[in-house]
């Protein structure tokens, strides 16, 4: 079997000096893409390091992170953009603008809310400018990105560790978005109702590290040989075979993506 990490942040600093680690727990594990997803420009530049290092295996998403507008340096919004836009050219190095998204729940008042929605807008356009898919952050306000989205023209669209509310789904899967969901979903009764629900050809696998998490996974530092245990959650819930489960996850990542690992 052949499995993908389509959301883990490998620039994140925890995970500094432990790199080499993780791309062999990866290739261990027989995880054959790692999608690293970016905070901000100074995580979007190592992001695209990472991708010119490990061609075929580690792929970029650049992005202004909602948790991070508040501390952006002057132009640092731009320049990242500048860096997807420049950098689009060289196919499958950078294959999604994120992580970006809104979290009102970080946001310390009105100002920084508007400052989040300034810069999703900015980052939507990028996606729009190079064509490249979208992977959103959408704690507590799903709602408003899902009505938010149509009016750009965004060709994918995937809402990472999508958790709530459930009624939104139908919309969701009607719009033809993917979500990815994690670790978590081995053990969390609401995320596996979700992938209860959620049709197979619109799901992804992630790990979210360097995020830590609690029931088998407890006490371990998050890496992409996870996944696998995912897999066998999602087949249970399928009632499938975790084989056929592992090569549906693997062809959805292509379609969304547009690479194919090595």
């Amino acid at each position: 079997m052949k499995f993908v990490d389509a959301h883990i942040h490998l620039s994140d600093p925890e995970y500094e000096g432990k790199l080499d680690k993780i791309i062999e727990d990866a290739r261990r594990s027989n995880v054959v893409a790692l999608v690293s997803n970016s905070m901000n420009l100074r995580t979007s530049l190592l992001s695209l390091q990472l991708a010119e290092e490990n061609p075929g295996f580690v792929y970029a998403a650049l992005g202004i992170h909602p948790w991070n507008v508040a501390t952006l340096s002057p132009g640092e919004a731009q320049e990242t953009i500048n860096l997807i836009v420049q950098h689009n050219k060289h196919k499958g190095k950078i294959i999604a603008v994120g992580e970006v998204g809104l979290d009102y729940i970080c946001a310390e008042d009105v100002k920084t809310e508007e400052l989040q929605r300034e810069v999703l807008d900015k980052m939507l356009q990028a996606s729009e400018k190079t064509s490249l898919p979208v992977i959103i952050h959408s704690r507590g306000t799903t709602s408003q990105i899902v009505d938010l989205l149509p009016s750009y023209q965004i060709k994918k669209v995937l809402l990472h560790w999508f958790s709530r509310p459930m009624s939104l789904l139908s919309r969701i899967m009607d719009h033809g978005y993917y979500i990815t969901e994690g670790p978590a979903s081995v053990f969390s009764r609401r995320l596996r109702e979700i992938m209860r629900h959620v049709p197979l050809t619109n799901l992804l696998t992630e790990t979210d590290g360097p995020v830590r998490y609690w029931g088998p996974f407890k006490g371990k530092m998050t890496t992409p040989s996870f996944i696998p245990m995912v897999i066998k959650a999602i087949a249970e819930l399928k009632i499938m075979n975790e084989i056929d489960v592992a090569d549906q996850i693997l062809q959805n990542f292509i379609s969304f993506f547009g690479v194919t690992p090595v």
